[in-house]
Formats: C-alpha cells, sequence, structure tokens
C-alpha cells in the first residue's frame, strides 16, 4: 500500500471515529472518551489535513460544529450558525492564539471578556415581540433540536422580557446542573433502582432533551447567557461586554464571574485564579473561554471553518486522584476483544464516584508497570470511563506481578471458553466465536444499526430482552420471530403494535444492500467504507465468502490486517451457522450486477455540497447508494449529478468547469422516490 494511501485511510479511520463520538455525545448524550481524548482526535485529524490538503472535504468533522439533531424533536435552523471553539491546553498554545489575532488585527491594545466553560448543554433562545418563542439546541451548528417547552421549565430562563428589546433577537447560553442538584438527583436515581448519570453535563443534556417537560421541570437545571446571537432592527453595542450588560438590563441571568480584563496577562492570572479555586464553584467548569471585546475586531477576524478566531477555550488539566487497583478483569467487545480494566476502591474525582477504569491493552499495562495491588493515578475529564494514568511506585506493596492475560484468562474467552488468540502485529487478544455470549448482544445491535441493516426497534434495551427471554441467540434469529410472535407479544409492556412494527422492520430489512450487509456482519477491521469495497469488488457475497486470503489482499486498500479478519470470519464454523441461518431466510442479498438492473440510479455517481434541508447528508448518501448509486466526496469527471444544497462550497465551481449537471435538494428527493 502506498504511503498516500496509508495517510488516506488513516484521516478516514480518524473521521469515522470523530464522527461516532459526536453523536454518541451530542445525539444520545452518552459519551465513551473524554473530552481529552476527543480533542486529541481532532488535533490528529487537522494536522494530517494541513499535511495533507488534498484529503480536506467539506464533510469532515474538522468543517463542522457537532452532530446531526434528532428528528423526534422537531428541527429549528439557525439564522446564524452556532459555531464551537477552539481549545488552548497550554500557555503556549493560549499566546500563539493571542499573536496570530494580534497580527490579523494589526494590533496587540484591545481587551478581552473571559468567562467560565461550564460543562452543559448549548442553547439559542429567540424572542419575539418580547416573549420567549423558540428554544433549541446547538445541533450540527446549522440546524437544531426544538426543545422549547422543555426549557420554558427552567426558571432563570424569563418568559417574556421589556417590549423596549428588539422586535425579534436571539441570546445564547449554557443550560447546566448545579453540583449539588447532580448529587441530589443521582442519589435519587440510586434509591429508585436506575443508572447513574455520568457527570452533570450528561444529566443537563439528557434532562433538557426529554419527550416529556415534566421530566426536565422536575430536575433543577440551571442557565447562564453568554452571548447576545442577532438582534433585528437594533444597533448591536461596540463590545462584547455592553453587549452582556444589556442581556442582564432585559433580565437574562449573566455569570458573575465574567471578567473584563485589560491585557493577555490578566487573562493569565484570571486563567490561574481559577485553576486553583474551581472546585469551590458550584458548577462544573473545564477551563475559561477568552474573547476578544470589540465587536468590530471580531468582524475583522472572522470564522476559520467552525471556530471563530476572536475567541478560543483555555481547557483547564485533567482532573486526577489517586485509589487502589484492587483487580484488572476482562471484558469482551463487539469483534471478541479482550479488553482489560481496573476494578477500584471508590474514589472520588472531581465530584463523581469511580469505581473502574479503563486500561486499554496489555501492552499498554505493561509499558505503564500497573499492577493488582497498586495505588493508581485515576483521570477523568467528563468522561464516562476513567483512564489509569499510572501507578505510584512508592507506595507499591511486595511481591506483585506483572499482568499477564494469557495467565489471567488461562488463555480462553472468559465467556465462552474458546482459545483466545492475538493476531501478528496487533495488540489485541481475540475471541474468534461469533456466538460467544459476550459478543452476542453488541454484535445484534450493531447487526440492526443505522448503518448496517437498520431495523428499527431493535436497539440496547430489545437485543438484552429478547437474549434474555431466549426468544434469539444470535442475529440470524431476528428473522425467525414471527414464528414466536405469541411469546414476543407476552414479554411485559409490548404492545401488539410495538410488536408487528418490529417484524414489519425486520422483514424489509431482508432487502438492503450487499454492502451494508457484510458491514452488519461485523468482521473485524471491516467497517462501512471497507464494505462498500467488498462489495463492489466481488459483486456477490457467494463470492466474497468463497474468496481466500490472497485474492483479498491483492484488492487496493485492503492490507493483510483486514485480508486475515476477513477469511478467518467465514473458516468459523460458528459464523458458518449464522450465514447458514440467514441465508435459509432469505436475507443474502442478490448480486450487485442483478440488483442494479432493477435499481433507479444504478451506475450514477453523485457527488453532495452544501446544507441539506429535509434530511442529512448521510442519510443521502445511504439513500442514493440504496437505489444502486454512488456517493462520492470528490467532483471528477464521472460525476453524473453535483447536489447543491444551501451554501454551497467550491465542488459547485468544480462541476461548472466540467459541465457537470447540477440538481436542487428537491430534485434529488425525486429521483430518490
Amino acid at each position: 500500500m502506498s504511503d498516500s494511501n496509508e495517510v488516506k485511510n488513516k484521516i478516514d479511520k480518524l473521521r469515522a471515529e470523530i464522527n461516532r463520538h459526536n453523536y454518541l455525545y451530542h445525539v444520545i448524550d452518552s459519551p465513551e472518551i473524554s473530552d481529552a481524548e476527543y480533542d486529541e482526535l481532532m488535533r490528529q485529524l487537522k494536522k494530517l489535513e494541513e499535511e495533507y490538503p488534498r484529503f480536506l472535504t467539506t464533510d469532515s468533522p474538522t468543517q463542522r460544529v457537532g452532530a446531526t439533531p434528532v428528528e423526534a424533536f422537531g428541527i429549528v435552523e439557525h439564522p446564524q450558525p452556532l459555531l464551537s471553539l477552539g481549545n488552548a491546553f497550554s500557555e503556549e498554545e493560549l499566546t500563539a492564539w493571542y499573536n496570530r489575532a494580534s497580527k490579523m488585527a494589526g494590533s496587540s491594545e484591545f481587551s478581552f471578556v473571559c468567562e467560565h466553560k461550564i460543562d452543559g448543554l448549548a442553547v439559542a433562545l429567540t424572542y419575539v415581540n418580547g416573549e420567549f418563542s423558540i428554544g433549541a439546541t446547538r445541533g450540527d451548528g446549522f440546524r437544531g433540536e426544538n426543545i422549547t417547552q422543555n426549557l420554558r421549565t427552567i426558571r432563570s430562563i424569563p418568559l417574556s422580557v421589556s417590549k423596549e428589546a428588539p422586535s425579534r433577537f436571539e441570546v445564547r447560553g449554557e443550560v447546566f446542573l448545579p453540583k449539588a442538584g447532580f448529587s441530589r438527583l443521582n442519589k435519587e436515581r440510586a434509591e429508585e433502582g436506575l443508572s447513574l448519570f455520568a457527570n452533570p453535563r450528561n444529566a443537563a443534556a439528557g434532562s433538557v432533551r426529554q419527550l416529556d417537560p415534566r421530566i426536565t421541570a422536575s430536575r433543577p437545571l440551571d442557565i447562564y447567557i453568554y452571548m447576545l446571537g442577532y438582534a433585528e432592527g437594533w444597533s448591536i453595542p461596540q463590545s462584547h461586554w455592553e453587549s452582556l450588560e444589556y442581556i442582564k438590563s432585559l433580565g437574562f441571568k449573566i455569570n458573575p464571574n465574567n471578567r473584563r480584563l485589560d491585557s493577555i496577562e490578566q487573562v493569565r492570572e484570571y486563567y490561574n485564579t481559577w485553576l486553583e479555586g474551581r472546585e469551590n464553584l458550584p458548577y462544573e467548569a473545564d477551563g475559561i473561554v477568552v474573547k476578544i471585546d470589540r465587536i468590530d475586531l471580531q468582524e475583522r477576524l472572522g470564522n476559520i471553518g467552525h471556530e471563530p478566531r476572536w475567541a478560543i477555550a483555555y481547557k483547564f488539566p485533567a482532573v486526577q486522584g489517586t485509589t487502589v487497583l484492587k483487580e484488572i478483569k476482562i471484558s469482551v467487545g463487539r469483534t471478541g476483544t479482550m479488553n482489560p480494566y481496573a476494578v477500584l476502591e471508590p474514589v472520588s474525582v472531581g465530584g463523581v464516584t469511580i469505581k473502574q477504569a479503563a486500561l486499554h491493552n496489555e501492552d499498554d499495562i505493561r509499558r505503564k508497570d500497573i499492577r493488582e495491588g497498586d495505588t493508581v493515578i485515576i483521570q477523568r475529564a467528563g468522561d464516562v470511563i476513567p483512564q489509569v494514568i499510572g501507578p505510584v511506585i512508592s507506595k507499591r506493596p511486595k511481591n506483585t506481578k506483572e499482568f499477564n492475560l494469557l495467565q489471567k484468562t488461562k488463555s480462553k474467552c472468559p465467556k465462552c471458553q474458546f482459545d483466545i488468540f492475538k493476531p501478528e502485529g496487533e495488540v489485541m487478544y481475540y475471541c474468534p466465536n461469533a456466538a460467544c455470549p459476550a459478543q452476542r448482544q453488541q454484535r445484534i445491535e450493531h447487526f440492526a444499526s443505522r448503518g448496517a441493516m437498520d431495523i428499527r426497534g431493535i436497539g440496547e434495551k430489545m437485543s438484552a430482552i429478547l437474549l434474555n427471554e431466549g426468544l434469539i441467540n444470535d442475529f440470524a434469529d431476528l428473522y425467525y420471530l414471527r414464528d414466536k410472535r405469541d411469546e414476543f407479544i407476552n414479554i411485559e409492556r409490548m404492545a401488539d403494535k410495538s410488536v408487528d412494527n418490529i417484524l414489519e422492520a425486520i422483514e424489509k430489512s431482508k432487502g438492503r444492500p450487499l454492502a451494508r450487509f457484510i458491514n452488519a456482519l461485523g468482521i473485524r477491521h471491516v467497517g462501512g467504507e471497507t464494505a462498500e469495497l467488498l462489495a463492489k469488488h466481488f459483486q456477490s457475497f457467494e463470492r466474497l465468502a468463497g474468496a481466500g486470503k490472497e485474492e483479498l489482499i491483492h484488492i487496493a486498500a485492503i492490507g493483510p490486517r483486514i485480508a486475515d479478519s476477513v477469511s478467518a470470519f467465514f473458516e468459523n464454523q460458528e459464523n458458518g451457522k449464522i450465514i447458514k441461518k440467514l441465508k435459509a431466510a432469505g436475507v443474502i442479498p442478490e448480486p450487485i450486477e442483478t440488483r442494479a438492473g432493477r435499481l433507479l440510479l444504478a451506475g450514477k455517481e453523485f457527488v453532495i455540497t452544501g446544507r441539506l434541508n429535509s434530511l442529512s447528508r448521510q442519510e443521502a448518501e445511504l439513500k442514493i447508494r440504496a437505489l444502486g448509486g454512488s456517493a462520492k466526496s470528490d467532483v471528477t469527471r464521472k460525476t453524473d449529478y453535483l447536489v447543491a444544497g444551501a451554501e454551497p462550497g467550491s465542488k459547485l465551481t468544480r462541476a461548472r468547469e466540467l459541465g457537470i449537471e447540477q440538481i436542487s435538494e428537491d430534485d434529488l428527493i425525486r429521483l430518490l422516490g
């Protein structure tokens, strides 16, 4: 594989990983990594895109703000985008930002406004003729979720303001759950036997994004307004500080810890003051926000991508603590990975009680020399699963032993007792048994997920219920649930209509394209893009299943690791049984050339540019592929149609130069039927 292909593959993997974490954080309020880890992924991606600009695309996570809003709430178009902030993690990075801004502004003599970066949920509040009209989440920065009714329950949000206010204006703020309220809420949930919120940000986002406003009203949410978004028919103040003062005069709640400062030295002092005093704050803050005060300078500096040049988040270091690592245990992932994790003496870090922490893999444990019985340093930065940074050697008990995964597991999967193995050149051990109980639920969830077979109604909870009730043993059994309809309905709280909807979704999924079916199987190292490559090359599932490693390895962008994984999957007897059941149920997709002859968009290549209003770009591309077309990121002479949404980019110019046919979003929807 060429160096260029390796770089592109690395960029693609980073984008896929970041997009997944965007969805977990912004859409379903269930983050899996810390802010610091997410920031590091974004740093890596930005660095690669700067070094290899030919691989930069408009749909890269570095070019957007958040994640797609959830349609269930209703969608609100933001008149002005809600941008996210760039980050500084050191004094040097803060100074570099200041120097860049000074150079572009033509002067280093300007003031700042410093605010706490509160760990909550960003919202936009629109007022019309003095009345609170619309409240929305940030969403993807251009479109957010309509959560007006929920926000109306927060007492610090005024439902009306002075009639002298602009006829229509928007303010932006951060909804948060104070530390005391967070502790009380989790205590109540524990008493009721409910799962606990991981942190105040999780709790605030989960509280606001409820379909029932009564749930939101029952929680002690608060808000601080941090800026004026826009105001119609009104002269905006000359400085950000003045606009905050004006907002305050209208009755909005402004953080009393905000400060207007005259120099970058004072900004550093403000940061250091709150670095020491943040534990005494009534809310969680993970840094400060530094804004250039003058509005005219803000306009002159503008934005770069999705970040304003005139503001930056100067982050506090991740919160750490120490405790005793009682035991290293092993969990089994969806693809059979043996994942070590630490069982800890409970410790409170940053207001969160931590009992477990991630250890990544055996090589990492050995490199850090982490042992059972060690006193270890734990780090959390708002993350769900904290990490073990390393041991405190001076407190190490005598006679501790280095961790050995094979000894710990006796070379067997702890859930199914299959022999585990470690592929050459990799760091993880794997269980090869697709029927492994630990893998089954996660495999079923993946199989039914939106990017795979898209079976609505089969998520985490329903997968667990079906397995626990003995109605299914693997994802192939989903297609035999119709024969067990009576047992399905007898499950507690399952209505006839709900069961029929799920059964209908399962039946409908039989017609998914070959690439999505391959992705759904959960073959290790095979995601959506690799599944597309395999589908296009082999054209039918039977040809792929019969291919050997030598044939696989000669496909462009398929290296030895993927080839080994694919061939191992089809050689496994348990996987063979599952595939046999799928085939008997009529699920195996027909060959691409057979299917293509009946598909409306067969052989047509599309490129989408700009923002779509009625569906997300991912949804549009999935629908195009489902009808036999292909969706590409770059305009070439092979492109048949350029779909031009709102605010199209340079791809539109390129398409005109090449004489490519341009169609609107409405045209695309008509083509999609």
